[in-house]
């Protein structure tokens, strides 16, 4: 039996997507992700915020590098990749991504003045979720 790793997150973006472009063309873009929870402790209401990283590749890359920003609400579907690289003093680290396989951007029209309108009609003018699969493609 082969295993699942599957991830699931919704947060707000810590700061614009990071671009690069690689070798051959390819295009990377990276950014801190936010996701808070609320729990009660001693009767006080606490929250809790995690960071993860976030890396998406070519043309996912490109359609974050031009529709998210610091602030955004964002939905991410991908899964964990841990890597290990050398610091500078030659001390072996490691870092876990998420490797972003779509995303859905969330919030209302005005959050995402660039993002084309759809022509389907909505239920709420003011909803607005665009999902954006692996290719790049908008579904609109």
């Amino acid at each position: 039996m082969s295993g699942i790793n599957k991830v699931i997150l919704v947060g707000h973006l810590g700061k614009d997507p990071e671009v690069r472009h690689l070798d051959g063309g390819v295009t990377v873009a990276s950014f801190p992700l936010a996701t808070s929870e609320t729990y009660n402790k001693d009767g006080k209401r606490v929250e809790q915020t995690e960071w993860h990283n976030i890396v998406l590749w070519r043309g996912l890359a490109e359609v974050a590098s031009k529709y998210l920003q610091k602030g955004k609400l964002v939905y991410i579907e991908g899964k964990l990749r841990t890597r290990s690289f050398e610091d500078k003093e030659k001390v072996k680290k490691y870092v876990t991504e998420v490797v972003a396989e779509n995303f859905t951007m969330l919030g209302r029209k005005s959050d995402f003045e660039q993002a084309p309108v759809t022509n389907e009609p909505s239920k709420n003018e003011d909803d607005f979720v665009s999902p954006v699969d692996e290719t790049g493609d908008l579904p609109f």
